[in-house]
């Protein structure tokens, strides 16, 4: 039993042995002066600076929203091209369907102009 898992126990070892080499490299090697600029915060590619008194407006959250809602649905597929074989031709036929109710969806959305930045 141990010896199917001896693979993956040696990997994660030296995995974490390179790791902490790393680690303890950097502390010994790497520069030790510390520069302000540095220590600011930075998020999204803007300063925080800029990010105090900048909003964001609600299309940026509703594309953003369908692109993750778009995304998620499309991971559906995966299981079904990987076994298709297995699965026959009614699995092929229900991800046709599900396919086209996706383009229908983003035809709709795409109407009612969600996808135009304002």
């Amino acid at each position: 039993m141990l010896r199917s898992y001896l693979p993956a126990i040696v990997f994660l070892a030296l995995g974490g042995a390179v790791g902490a080499t790393f680690v303890v490299l950097n502390s010994f090697i790497g520069p030790r002066q510390q520069i302000k600029h540095k220590q600011d915060p930075y998020e999204c590619g803007l300063p925080s600076e800029i990010k105090r008194g900048m909003r964001f407006g609600i299309s940026f959250y509703l594309i953003a929203m369908l692109f993750l809602l778009f995304d998620i649905e499309v991971i559906f597929l995966y299981p079904i091209a990987v076994e298709l074989r297995a699965y026959g031709s009614y699995a092929l036929a229900e991800v046709v369907v599900f396919i086209l109710l996706l383009f229908v969806a983003f035809g709709y959305v795409w109407r009612r102009g969600a996808l135009e930045w304002r």
